[in-house]
């Protein structure tokens, strides 16, 4: 975490958060496929942290991947954090917030979509707050 003001205990995150989001952002859980709100949401704006606010991605970096979940091919620069993950019998890049340290979900690359990273950022709708770009003006 980069950000100590951001620095919460657990029973302070427990008091924020609700039970799904401290599960997720807290415990690196995942919310089922196809239900989070943000899967098949397309508007224009920013995706922040569900935890603590930071702004995340770029509506203009989101992508329809039909996996389930939010994606993303990259981040705004030095938002997002990439750890290996080793659970569950495999590796993985897991992404968490820069600031707070929250899950975000996984990276993967080389899937073949036509985007300039060749990455998908798969994110959890549940660890995402969206920011519309017309509530800015």
């Amino acid at each position: 975490m980069s950000d100590p003001s951001k620095a919460k205990s657990e029973s302070e995150w427990r008091a924020i958060l609700s039970p799904e989001q401290f599960r997720i952002l807290r415990e690196k859980g995942t919310e089922r496929a196809g239900t989070g709100k943000y899967d098949k949401f397309f508007e224009e704006g920013v995706y922040t942290c569900a935890g603590c606010g930071a702004p995340l991605y770029k509506s203009t970096t989101k992508f329809n991947s039909g996996c389930g979940w939010p994606a993303f091919f990259d981040a705004i620069p030095g938002a997002v954090t990439r750890h290996e993950d080793r659970s569950f019998g495999m590796t993985r890049t897991e992404i968490t917030c820069t600031a707070c340290g929250g899950h975000l979900g996984h990276v993967f690359k080389g899937e073949g979509f036509p985007t300039p990273t060749d990455e998908r950022h798969c994110v959890n709708s549940v660890s995402l707050n969206f920011v519309d770009e017309k509530s800015k003006n």
